[in-house]
């Protein structure tokens, strides 16, 4: 991944029309969107020194990173997606501790009776979950540990996927959040391998990976059919532990008096919804 830079600032300048940069129209275009030659003067450096960037050839300055991200009309995440890429150097892959949830996320998964919530880790790796969260999604105990990833189960598992009312804009948003997570490090081997099987599996996958589009997750709302609760449209956010910030608390909330918010209920109560090792995030025994 030594050439995420490049590569994004490639998809970014052929997804801007000349029009849009506020360059004349009218001529014949053998690619769409800016030529790099465009894209160096309307950010006032020389087209080698632009050529050499997207060849990963050259570091950016930050004033040309703030020059780059005003002409390819970045949002607030891809911006911070490309200083996140510029300020990693392209050497070698830093080791990482293998993450386990922390204790006071453990015990406040435990609290939440009736709301769905998984902690999330590295990579989208599912670190823990409470029983309802295994009651709305599947029961994460009978998978290998190393199959426990949000994104791999959305594209890989049958049932998990079949939950999304609108799959293909929930998929491309997962996408776009494990995009971002190549600022921080480019060369995880977990990222690495991951996006390696993804591709090789799934078109879907591999053309939205391609498109370099990026987001932070933060909140939003899933449009969910669930075998047993029904339609379910649940408010989703994500809690950054302050002291581990690669840990994500990801809760699912509906609003009282909602056949959603019923629909919750059902679930935490429901006995065979409630698998034997949905506390855990450890393996099952045998």
């Amino acid at each position: 991944m030594s050439s995420e830079l490049g590569d994004f600032l490639k998809a970014r300048r052929r997804a801007l029309s000349p029009a849009a940069a506020g360059l004349p129209g009218g001529g014949r275009r053998r690619v769409p969107g800016l030529r790099r030659e465009e894209v160096a003067l309307l950010a006032s450096v020389s087209p080698d020194y632009y050529a050499r960037l997207e060849q990963g050839r050259r570091r950016a300055s930050e004033p040309v990173l703030e020059a780059l991200a005003r002409v390819l009309r970045l949002s607030a995440d891809e911006r911070a997606y490309l200083f996140g890429l510029s300020g990693k150097d392209s050497g070698r892959p830093r080791r990482r501790p293998a993450q386990r949830v922390r204790p006071q996320l453990r015990r406040l998964l435990d609290d939440l009776t009736y709301t769905p919530a998984l902690v999330l880790g590295r990579c989208t790796d599912i670190l823990a979950w409470n029983p309802p969260a295994a009651a709305l999604f599947t029961d994460f105990a009978l998978l290998p540990a190393e199959r426990r990833n949000f994104v791999r189960l959305v594209f890989r598992e049958p049932a998990v996927r079949a939950l999304y009312v609108d799959w293909h804009y929930m998929a491309r948003a997962c996408v776009a959040q494990l995009r971002m997570e190549t600022a921080q490090d480019p060369a995880d081997p977990r990222l690495t391998a991951l996006v390696a099987e993804l591709s090789a599996r799934d078109a879907d996958f591999r053309r939205w990976w391609d498109d370099h589009r990026v987001a932070t997750r933060t909140a939003g709302s899933k449009a969910m059919r669930h075998p047993v609760a029904g339609d379910l449209t649940l408010e989703w956010s994500s809690l950054t532990d302050a002291a581990d910030p690669d840990q994500q608390l990801i809760t699912l909330t509906a609003a009282p008096g909602t056949p959603s918010h019923d629909g919750l209920r059902l679930l935490a109560s429901w006995p065979a919804a409630v698998p034997r090792s949905a506390r855990s995030d450890r393996r099952p025994s045998p």
